[in-house]
């Protein structure tokens, strides 16, 4: 039987969960929901419908699963406890220090509905999460690190063009070479903010904007730029179209642990992606947790869930047996 998706909002992500959708027999898109005006949204699902938000509650016996769509500044608080009143809901929520007060909002919801919420699915917080969970319980005795990229941040580029004078811009976060070696040769290194990553910047400018200016305010931005060696680079429209399209991303995930009476053997865990598509990647596991979803749903579970409360079995399309056969 397959699962019926929901999409709500249909920007990048929501149209990578609809390709994800297309590369998974059990799953059946059903409708894409937006707050713009239907008509002036084309999908590529032809069986599928597009409809208002103000619908979706209509679709209720409808949709297995509602996949949440939107950004976690404003929409997902909002968006994921209201619609799991009415159907079970997955999302991508990554504001990390808020990721325990959106868990509570969504379990009442969840609960009080008989519904099934998974939030905070991706891949930081996602699968970069399982992999610092389980790496932490193999090697207690241990130290954690975390890099992001090469690839491009949305938000730092978001910011970068809210700055006056700047027409469009792309940033790009990078790891520092020299200290992922360094975590990797065992040594255990402690490493600032400014040690563990670069971030490099391709701006266009309006006509007659102070490039000086634009560079100076870029590089001692609080909270995005200031802590960082950051290199800034100008360049044609036409050039950032040209080379800098894609939504690249990626990381490194390691945990660098001892084990033995002495503590004598060293140990290294590393998990890593390069993701040609940050969005289209982050969709394809929102998709896998959909199938989840349903199933937990189908044995009578409701509340609020994390990835670190469902078991790999229930993300695969595979049997249990398939997966002892071929996979264990």
């Amino acid at each position: 039987m397959s699962t019926r998706i929901g999409i709500l909002g249909y920007g990048n992500l929501g149209r990578g969960v609809e390709c994800a959708i297309k590369q998974n027999n059990d799953m059946e898109l059903v409708a894409v929901f937006t707050r713009r005006d239907p008509s002036t949204v084309s999908i590529l699902t032809e069986t599928a419908t597009v409809c208002k938000v103000e619908e979706a509650a209509d679709w209720k016996d409808k949709i297995d699963v509602m996949i949440l769509c939107g950004g976690s500044a404003t929409d997902l608080p909002e968006q994921t406890p209201e619609f799991a009143q009415y159907f079970n809901v997955i999302d991508s929520f990554d504001t990390h220090a808020r990721i325990p007060e959106h868990f509570a909002n969504v379990d009442k919801a969840a609960k009080e509905n008989g519904t099934v919420g998974i939030i905070s699915v991706g891949w930081d917080p996602g699968m970069f999460s399982l992999n610092r969970l389980y790496a932490n319980a193999i090697l207690p005795e241990g130290n954690d690190y975390t890099f992001w990229g090469k690839g491009v941040s949305q938000g730092h580029s978001d910011a970068i063009r809210r700055i006056e004078g700047v027409k469009n811009a792309k940033q790009y976060t990078i790891p520092v070479d020299s200290a992922l070696d360094a975590v990797r040769e065992g040594t255990n290194p402690e490493l600032t903010t400014r040690q563990k990553h670069t971030r490099e910047c391709f701006v266009v400018l309006e006509d007659g904007a102070d490039a000086a200016k634009v560079e100076e305010e870029i590089k001692t931005m609080p909270n995005y730029f200031a802590d960082y060696d950051t290199t800034v680079h100008f360049i044609s429209e036409e050039e950032l179209m040209a080379e800098h399209s894609g939504i690249p991303h990626g990381g490194f995930v390691l945990r660098s642990g001892v084990t033995g009476w002495d503590k004598e053997n060293k140990h290294l865990i590393e998990y890593s992606l390069k993701l040609d598509s940050n969005p289209e990647f982050t969709s394809s596991v929102l998709v896998a947790y959909a199938r989840a979803a349903h199933r937990l749903s189908n044995e009578g579970q409701s509340g609020c869930k994390t990835v670190f409360d469902i078991a790999p079995a229930y993300l695969s399309a595979k049997s249990g047996e398939e997966l002892r056969k071929e996979m264990l």
